[in-house]
């Protein structure tokens, strides 16, 4: 069954002609201009992947994304003229998976989206695991302290996932790099950094802590779990 994706949009131009192009590569395509409109589908249907503008008639896109993450841990690709490093910043703390900048090349948007939609199939035979009194559940990918869901993008939980798979063994920016993002897509060292940062002040996989993330110099990360633990 083909990917079903969201295109959040107010620009009636760009929409249509972003919705036609998904379309001719085999992928169902619905479309919204405002904030409420995109609410009340998401709240009645299931997508793989949003694709949201920042700038919207009735709100913005950094609220929407929050608002999603609230709800789901749906693919999100924030597609905008902001292009600033602050913009840029902000979407990623809104917990969107990807940021592009407009104008854009229709081909490079494609073939982002279908390095997020190949994430989207990771999977792992363990069910759960706990991490420091956070419990995450591999196959719903889900992590939850206590009874409060903790809402990991979809990048981070990649990025854990990896690192889950090489326990206690170094992992080089490069293949976390390559593992999570594809090689059609653009990133670089710094990404994968910011990345594991949040993640280690998220999970509290810091020193002291049963589980735990540690940089390698000159090499990468790599999670570690204590001696003695079960």
């Amino acid at each position: 069954m083909s990917a079903k994706i969201l295109i959040v949009e107010d620009d009636d131009n760009l929409r249509e002609t972003l919705a036609d192009n998904l379309e001719l590569e085999g992928y169902q395509v619905f479309s919204h201009a405002l904030v409420k409109d995109a609410q009340q589908f998401l709240a009645n249907n299931s997508v793989d992947i949003v694709v949201l503008d920042i700038m919207l008639p009735d709100g913005n896109g950094y609220d929407l994304c929050r608002w999603i993450r609230s709800q789901t841990n749906v693919l999100i690709l924030m597609l905008t003229a902001r292009n600033l490093e602050k913009d840029v910043v902000e979407g990623f703390i809104s917990g969107t998976d990807d940021y592009v900048s407009k104008p854009y090349r229709s081909s490079e948007l494609i073939l982002r989206i279908k390095a997020l939609l190949r994430r989207k199939s990771v999977s792992i035979t363990s069910e759960s695991q706990n991490f420091n009194g956070y419990q995450v559940n591999w196959s719903l990918r889900e992590v939850y302290k206590q009874d409060t869901k903790v809402h990991l993008t979809k990048t981070a939980f990649d990025i854990l996932l990896y690192l889950f798979e090489h326990i206690n063994k170094p992992c080089s920016r490069e293949n976390i790099l390559n593992s999570v993002w594809g090689d059609d897509v653009y990133v670089d060292n710094r990404t994968v950094d910011n990345f594991v940062s949040n993640l280690k002040k998220q999970l509290c996989l810091v020193s002291g802590e049963e589980y735990q993330i540690k940089t390698i110099r000159g090499i990468g990360y790599s999670l570690v779990k204590s001696l003695g633990s079960d």
